[in-house]
This record gives C-alpha cells, sequence and structure tokens, in this order.
C-alpha cells in the first residue's frame, strides 16, 4: 500500500523547484536527512542543551586531543588520503562499507553512479569518503550533545585537524526524520540516470520496520536475498515510471564491477548486511538522542519552576514524570525491534561484516550475545539492540534510563503484554534477560532478583 504525502517516508517534493538547489541538500538520501519541520522542536541552542557552545567530548574530540600532544600520527595516502588512518583510530572496519550514489551530499559534484560515496561505521561513529573529494566527512556521538559533524581536509598537512560544524549541519542533519535532534536517517530514492533523485516518485525513509522492496533507493547493494527484492542497484531511465522499475535487475548481486570501478575503494562491497545494521543504528541512535534532550530540558523546565513556586529543589511534579515517560517509551520499542519486518529468505553479505560484527560484543555465560545476526527471519537472533550499551545508552538521564530499564523489565519478564511485543517469544525474553544481566553493567537491582512469572508470549 502507498504511503500518504503526510507520512515523513514519502514526502515529495516537486523536482522542478528543487533541482536548482541539489548542490545544498546534505546526506538526506543517505546517512543524512530532508530539512522539514523538526518533530517536537527542541531549543537545542539554548540551557540545558547549549549545543552551539557545549564542547564536545565525542571519540573525534579525543583522537584530535592526541594528535595534538604528539600521540597519534595520522597516515596520508596519495588515492585515500586520510581515510584508513581514520578508520583505524576511530575503530570503524572496512567491512562495514555502504556505497550511495545518489546525488544527494554536501559533496554532490564528486558522486554519480560511477563515483558513487562510501560510508562506513562503527556503534558510534559515521565516516565518508568520496573520490577526489576534497573532505572526509565525520559524524560521532556525544555522551551530552547526541551527535556531532566534522570535516578533515584530504590534503596532507603536518598538523591535521578536523573542523567541528554545527549550524551549517544542522540545516539538514536535524528535522522531523531525525526525531528533532541531530542525528541522521538512510533514505531510499528512485534515482535517475545521472543520479538525481526523482522526487516525484516518493522517497522513504528506511529503518528495521521498512519493507526491503522500499529499502536501498539510490545505493549499491551486494548479498543475496533469495525472492525478496529491493530497490538497490537500479537507475530510472523513465521518470514519468519510475515506480515501474524491474527490480529483478538489482537483485542478488555478489559483484558490482559492471555497474561501476569499484577498484578505486577499499573494497568492492556494498553489503546488505551492513546496510540493514545501519538503518537500525541511526534510528536506535536518534530515539536515544531524543530522550536525552527531552528529559534533560523537562528537568530543566521543573527546576525553574520549583524556584518560581518557592517549592523544593527536589520537587518531582506529575508532568515532568509524564515527559520522562513519554521520552523513554520510543527508546524500549526500538531496543526490542518492535514492528520489524520478518524476512521470508535467507540474508547473506558479501564483505565478510556479518561475522566480525557478531565477534564485537560481550558474551553472557553460554556464549550467547545480542551483537549475533540471525538474517533468516528477522535481523539479529536475540532482538534486543546492542546500542544498550553504548555511551549513548548510559549517557541518558537516571530517570530516563530508570524508565527504560522498568519496562524492559516488565516486558522481558511478561509483567507488560501487548501487541506491540507480540514478534517475542518466550524463549527470546528469558534469553535476551539472561545475556542482559550477564552483560549490561549499571542494571538495577531488582534485575538480580528471581523471577516469579515465567515470560510469556505476549497472548
Amino acid at each position: 500500500m502507498e504511503r500518504q504525502q503526510d507520512d515523513p517516508r514519502s514526502s515529495k517534493p516537486t523536482v522542478g523547484k528543487l533541482r536548482p538547489y541539489l548542490p545544498r541538500l546534505l546526506l538526506w538520501a543517505s546517512v543524512g536527512l530532508w530539512a522539514g519541520p523538526a518533530e517536537g522542536q527542541i531549543a537545542l541552542e539554548k540551557p540545558p542543551i547549549n549545543y552551539l557552545k557545549a564542547t564536545a567530548t565525542d571519540a573525534v574530540a579525543q583522537l584530535q586531543k592526541r594528535i595534538d600532544a604528539g600521540e597519534v600520527e595520522l597516515k596520508h595516502d596519495a588515492q585515500h588520503g586520510y581515510l584508513k588512518s581514520v578508520l583505524e583510530h576511530l575503530d570503524v572496519s572496512t567491512t562495514s562499507q555502504t556505497l550511495v550514489f545518489s546525488k544527494t551530499s554536501f559533496q554532490v559534484r564528486h558522486i554519480s553512479p560511477q563515483t558513487p560515496r562510501a560510508v562506513y561505521f562503527g556503534d558510534d561513529t559515521y565516516v565518508g569518503w568520496v573520490q577526489d573529494g576534497s573532505l572526509l566527512e565525520i559524524s560521532v556521538v556525544d555522551p551530552n550533545l547526541v551527535t556531532n559533524f566534522y570535516s578533515l581536509s584530504q590534503k596532507k598537512n603536518d598538523a591535521p585537524r578536523f573542523t567541528r560544524h554545527t549550524q551549517q549541519c544542522l540545516q539538514c542533519h536535524r528535522s522531523r526524520m531525525t526525531r528533532g535532534v541531530p542525528g541522521h536517517v538512510v533514505r531510499s530514492v528512485y534515482p535517475g540516470l545521472d543520479g538525481i533523485p526523482i522526487y516525484s516518485a516518493g522517497t522513504y525513509l528506511s529503518d528495521h520496520s521498512s519493507p526491503l522492496k522500499e529499502r536501498w533507493g539510490g545505493w549499491y547493494v551486494t548479498g543475496e536475498h533469495g525472492g525478496q527484492r529491493h530497490l538497490g542497484n537500479l537507475l530510472v531511465g523513465d521518470p514519468d515510471n519510475a515506480r515501474r522499475v524491474d527490480t529483478d535487475r538489482g537483485a542478488n548481486l555478489d559483484d558490482l564491477s559492471s555497474l561501476f570501478d569499484t577498484t578505486p575503494y577499499l573494497t568492492p562491497h556494498s553489503d546488505i548486511v551492513a546496510l540493514m545494521v545501519l538503518e537500525h543504528q541511526v534510528n536506535m541512535h536518534n530515539r536515544i538522542g531524543r530522550a536525552n534532550f527531552l528529559a534533560r530540558i523537562a528537568l530543566s523546565d521543573e527546576q525553574a519552576m520549583n524556584r518560581a513556586l518557592d517549592r523544593p529543589a527536589s520537587s518531582r511534579a506529575e508532568s515532568t514524570s509524564q515527559r520522562i515517560n513519554s521520552a523513554a517509551k520510543p527508546v524500549v520499542e526500538h531496543l526490542l525491534f518492535c514492528q520489524e519486518t520478518e524476512l521470508t529468505a535467507p540474508i547473506v553479505g558479501t564483505s565478510g561484516f556479518t561475522q566480525e560484527f557478531a565477534d564485537r560484543g560481550p558474551r553472557d555465560r553460554r556464549g550467547r550475545s545480542l551483537y549475533e545476526l540471525d538474517l533468516k527471519r528477522r535481523l539479529f537472533k536475540y532482538p534486543c539492540s546492542y546500542l544498550i550499551y553504548s555511551e549513548g545508552f548510559d549517557s541518558l538521564p537516571q530517570l530516563v534510563q530508570d524508565q527504560v530499564y522498568q519496562k524492559l523489565w516488565n516486558v522481558l519478564t511478561g509483567l507488560e503484554t501487548g501487541d506491540d511485543y507480540n514478534h517475542l517469544s518466550s524463549a527470546d525474553r528469558t534469553a535476551i534477560l539472561e545475556i542482559l544481566r550477564d552483560t549490561k553493567r549499571g542494571l538495577p537491582d531488582y534485575w538480580r532478583s528471581t523471577i516469579n512469572q515465567t515470560p510469556t508470549d505476549g497472548e
């Protein structure tokens, strides 16, 4: 069924109006966003957020300090500039490489179906590289500022320096599709022969709930997916009939060399499994970030109200509790993969990402990990996001964490049931609970108690 136009997944800007402004459309079809109205506009420039003025403490800021202190030297090469060295020092694997060829990035004039943009990612970091581009583009999770955006000149320099960007990047990296906070989206478009999106055909915002048939338009995709179809690897020759594109032509490709020259890239892959993990990850980061900001603002508002009414500083208004609960709920839903699209055939990647990713995470006493992938009927073997281990999650205000943990406990122990959680079997709930008990630091004490109620299937 076609999505409605007022749904952010299928906004349809007029192509005639947008073509002259293409160089200014930053990252919205790839790891980016369309600069539409923000979801529940958040005042980032004011206390308690102070996004523009606050000091960054993220991994890039820490790397810059080490460079300045002479502890780290970024290595440069003629073909990739600082790319390899930056990936190494930010602990980002080349197996995560995904390639996007739609003309939808800051360095748009260098991007085409013949010269796609490469995106690499780790749990908290994203790096973009463009052939002959003058800059590396980096974004990274910050425990207090949610996401920071940087560039690094590709010109060899004895003292390379990451430049943090705020207002310029927020023009595109903050919208209703990033849930109103600095963040990202993975966007699917119908690309013309030149890579320019055919906006009149519609676009899709991708996450783990999206049908595969709507994903990856404007991206290259390597890997097997059986009879399932997607929009990757395709160019649209007839703009008036873009939705009638033959998706069989882009299906189950293990080799992209017939579509463009892959030799300039660090790998020849744009791994389907990496794309699926990327989609989940950016949306999880956005939800964690929004919960962080909303809770801090709610608590700041309450402090101001307590002072104005001469109430004790510890006074807690019911409205504040409601705001905290509202911020926590979307985090729990995404952590537990609510509304995930069921796979109808196995997914097999090509780059080695699947095994490398699975080897990252902590394991419980039975050897199980939230990083283990399923890829037969769903993305993960144990449907609870690995980003529960992230610094972003651990930096959530304590009241939000308390609500997230309480709701997780209620769902995993069967105290809370309902349609939202019917996808979790009794075995799923028990396994997730046991894995978290063994591997997640900072759990509330009641998580260690004996479970008196056997988890149900939500029926």
